[in-house]
């Protein structure tokens, strides 16, 4: 067992203080294992689009008929269908998602385009698990800011085949213009994945989202 980075142990004990409910794990083949205990059989799961949660094994937990999964990333699933479910997961007993970034003072970033994932973060899903890599555990906001704009949204935009600034040039358009620009500069294009943002802070429902911190890259 490799000893925990004083990085993580500091970053652990201050998402406690704000209430969240945090575990560790150093492998991604660990989380499947934690994620089935703690999701009974047959309850109703909702989840964000998520790299990590591919990478470790929880989206086939999710889609292996053990739970009524409202699955949006079927293949024969419309637009409509697709936004039909995003709401449903509303209601979900549980959601699971990734985050962006991960400040040492305890704090959660998200961006998003659709912003189905943030919703569900905020309110509504009875609980929420996050599967999230040690790497996007950074000491500030603002460092939590330039992930996104340096790396997370040209990689996401990329991906998803949208025709933003990031996605061709690699890095946002306002990190061109300055060295620190503000949390919602950008460019303007109909593709634009950073719409909306959350910074998740001190909770008022203690545990009910639980942070699992993986030892390992995964994800974006």
């Amino acid at each position: 067992m490799t000893a925990m980075n004083e990085q993580v142990q500091r970053t652990m004990e201050n998402l406690r203080k704000h209430r969240y409910d945090v575990l560790y794990v150093e492998t991604k083949e660990e989380v499947v294992p934690v994620v089935r205990d703690m999701i009974p059989e047959g309850a109703l799961v909702g989840s964000g689009g998520s790299l990590s949660l591919t990478e470790c094994g929880v989206m086939d937990l999710l889609r292996s008929g053990k739970y009524s999964y409202l699955d949006r990333f079927g293949k024969d699933i419309s637009p409509e269908e697709r936004e039909d479910i995003g709401h449903k997961a509303h209601s979900a007993e549980f959601f699971l998602c990734s985050s962006n970034a991960v400040t040492e003072d305890g704090c959660l970033y998200n961006v998003d385009g659709n912003s189905n994932r943030i919703t569900s973060i905020v309110y509504g899903p009875k609980k929420v698990i996050m599967v999230v890599s040690v790497n996007k555990i950074v000491e500030t906001i603002e460092d939590a800011i330039y992930r996104v704009k340096s790396y997370v949204a040209p990689k996401n935009c990329a991906r998803a085949g949208m025709k933003t600034y990031c996605a061709t040039e690699g890095i946002c358009m306002a990190l061109k213009l300055k060295e620190k620009p503000g949390l919602t500069e950008g460019c303007d294009s109909p593709g634009r994945s950073c719409c909306n943002h959350l910074v998740s802070t001190h909770q008022r429902v203690p545990d009910r989202i639980t942070v699992i911190l993986v030892d390992e890259p995964l994800g974006i």
